[in-house]
């Protein structure tokens, strides 16, 4: 089968049978297919645009002026010990946490094309900098899928925490190769006029929303169809008939597979029936993986970069096994009598009460808060760095 898909001449046959496939569906859902994209048109309008835009102009700006560089000289220290990544790589993951996708990946991409760090650790921060943000994880998922606040705050510290394991791991990735050593050098720090950073930003802000808006509703459309067409729903049978024996089911199967595809309508789906245990699980399993969706935004800025983009997609799978094992062990610990374990309801008691605008204003304070420990940190260490010397 390998061999034959090999041949030039079959995979330009199964590409033009699939387009074929393609137009057909697009002639007999003309309707579902209007409504997709409207409703993908409406998502970016609501959500991708107000919420990435911003931190996209800021992305650009805090590397263009140099902030990111000579924050990066204050916490080489905490950094490359952790992650073995250098000092300007902590600003990208903060942008990661706080921006959400795809704005951690862009930060990444704009660190090593402005040479402020090296091609392994580009490659090592894409793995895990590239995170759902806050009002993702307590708006949509947490209020809106579940009902329970306590459940997005639940979400959000397993999945920051899944990222920095994944971080952590990857830390060994080519670790030991003398070419990944050496190709590191210490540049000095670009800084550009505002007034070009500026008009800089806005423009690669402006087509980098163009981009995510055009994978948004074009998957919109994808997932349609497949429904429509009864693929999907083929696909779940034959992967809960696989996984029967690890208790999945057809709709358990369809719901991983939505997910798998895009974020938003995988998280949806689980607001149906099932343990909560397992629909949080998956929860966290989709949002560390955040879909291909995401990742096709991501490959779209990557281009030519020649960064190699299996540590990105090891990397966010990994990101989704960890998340979905912490949130199982933590059921598993703490036996629910309610939505949550009650040692968990009232561990986060105090943010739970609060409303999402609020617990959404702590979860994005407490991201710069431990930001600034790392900054405050990295100070400590060059006092006593100096004092030695």
């Amino acid at each position: 089968m390998s061999r034959l898909l090999s041949r030039q001449a079959v995979r330009e046959i199964l590409t033009g049978a699939a387009l074929l496939c393609c137009a057909l569906a697009l002639v007999c859902w003309p309707r579902e297919v209007s409504a997709s994209v409207k409703s993908g048109l409406e998502l970016c309008y609501n959500v991708i645009i107000p919420s990435l835009f911003p931190f996209f102009i800021l992305t650009s700006l805090v590397i263009s002026l140099g902030l990111a560089g000579y924050l990066g000289r204050l916490l080489e220290p905490v950094m490359r010990p952790l992650f073995l990544l250098g000092g300007s790589c902590a600003a990208v993951l903060a942008l990661g946490f706080v921006g959400g996708y795809p704005v951690g990946a862009r930060a990444a991409l704009t660190l090593y094309e402005s040479g402020q760090c090296s091609k392994t650790e580009a490659e090592r921060l894409l793995a895990f900098c590239n995170n759902s943000g806050p009002a993702f994880i307590l708006g949509v998922v947490g209020a809106g899928v579940f009902a329970d606040s306590r459940v997005g705050v639940l979400l959000c510290l397993t999945h920051a925490a899944a990222s920095i394991c994944v971080g952590l791991l990857f830390r060994f990735y080519r670790w030991r190769d003398p070419a990944s050593r050496s190709e590191r050098v210490v540049r000095p720090i670009a800084v550009q006029r505002f007034s070009a950073a500026f008009t800089s930003a806005v423009k690669d802000a402006l087509q980098s929303i163009l981009n995510i808006c055009a994978f948004v509703v074009c998957f919109t459309v994808i997932i349609q169809l497949c429904f429509r067409s009864g693929i999907l729903p083929a696909l779940a049978g034959l992967l809960g008939e696989a996984l029967a024996p690890l208790g999945f089911t057809p709709v358990w199967a369809e719901r991983l597979l939505t997910g798998a595809l895009e974020i938003s309508s995988g998280v949806w789906s689980l607001a149906g029936e099932g343990s909560l245990s397992g629909r949080v699980s998956m929860a966290a399993f989709m949002l560390g993986w955040a879909g291909v969706s995401v990742h096709c935004q991501v490959l779209s800025f990557l281009g030519q970069s020649g960064l190699n983009v299996r540590t990105y997609i090891g990397g966010k799978f990994l990101h989704g096994l960890i998340s979905a094992a912490l949130i199982a062990g933590l059921f598993r610990l703490f036996p629910q009598d309610g939505a949550v374990s009650s040692y968990l309801a009232w561990q986060v008691a105090g943010i739970a009460a609060t409303d999402f605008h609020t617990a959404l204003t702590v979860s994005t304070a407490a991201a710069w808060v431990i930001f600034l420990a790392f900054l405050a940190a990295a100070a400590a260490g060059i006092r006593k760095a100096r004092r030695r010397t």
